[in-house]
């Protein structure tokens, strides 16, 4: 089995780059081999793609988040063009709204998301969508400036009355450990009503921790395979047929090969 984590902050879980290479090295031996490296902050980027742009496996996604609304870079545009040239840069994000902790306002935060929208269809790149508490304003932006090339619900949050209402653009659904949670009832009442070909899965490093591993302090990618077995549990699938499917699902949106 192989699995593909896209949604990592390496650089949150570890400053030095030797330490990355190491949570590289265990997530690869647990059968991790891909990982999507995200990132809030273009300063962000810019220092974990030098660490990382030659390890085999690792890709990248370059955006501006919402808790980044009153300070992107003063010329941000402009970076996220050139930086979606480099090798392995597949996505833009993350990028969305965050009405929870209320970064900025309002305006500011939809008009940067809107931007990154328009990036992405420029570039013809998935976006990675950050929503908390904002799914309704996140849809009515989708419904009118979706890219062509799709997008990924990280972390998802939402019910599965909002997921349906979703099923007819391109987007996928990326869970994370917080599916693994008991309570966590509107996420696996949401993975049972969507297309397994719409489903991804992320760790969310260094966030989620799954309830296999509770007793850690932050997640790594080598904890993906958690989720996996749990996601397997809810679909009665075996694991091995839904990790292939996992796979495939990732390389589609991404446009990479299986």
């Amino acid at each position: 089995m192989q699995f593909f984590d896209t949604h990592a902050h390496l650089g949150l879980i570890y400053d030095d780059p030797i330490e990355q290479l190491r949570v590289i090295q265990q997530a690869k031996q647990a059968g991790v081999t891909r990982i999507l490296s995200i990132n809030n902050s273009l300063h962000d980027f810019s220092r974990v793609y030098a660490n990382l742009k030659a390890v085999p496996g690792i890709y990248h996604a370059v955006g501006v988040a919402p808790s980044e609304v009153t300070n992107p870079g003063s010329d941000w545009v402009h970076d996220i063009e050139e930086s979606v040239k480099l090798p392995n840069v597949v996505a833009i994000g993350e990028t969305g709204l965050d009405y929870f902790k209320q970064f900025g306002d309002k305006t500011s935060q939809i008009e940067l998301f809107i931007q990154q929208l328009e990036l992405a269809q420029k570039f013809n790149l998935p976006v990675i969508i950050h929503n908390r508490d904002a799914g309704k304003d996140i849809l009515e932006i989708l419904s009118q400036r979706l890219p062509d090339a799709g997008a990924i619900f990280h972390c998802y949050s939402e019910n599965a009355e909002f997921a349906k209402k979703c099923l007819d653009m391109n987007v996928y659904f990326s869970f994370a450990g917080n599916l693994t949670y008991r309570n966590a009832r509107n996420l696996h009442e949401t993975v049972l009503n969507v297309p397994l070909d719409r489903i991804l899965i992320e760790t969310e490093s260094p966030f989620m921790v799954p309830a296999e591993f509770r007793d850690k302090k932050r997640t790594m990618p080598a904890y993906l395979p958690s989720t996996a077995r749990f996601l397997a549990e809810m679909l009665e699938r075996d694991v091995e047929e839904l990790s292939a499917q996992l796979w495939k699902n990732s390389c589609k949106v991404f446009k990479l090969p299986e």
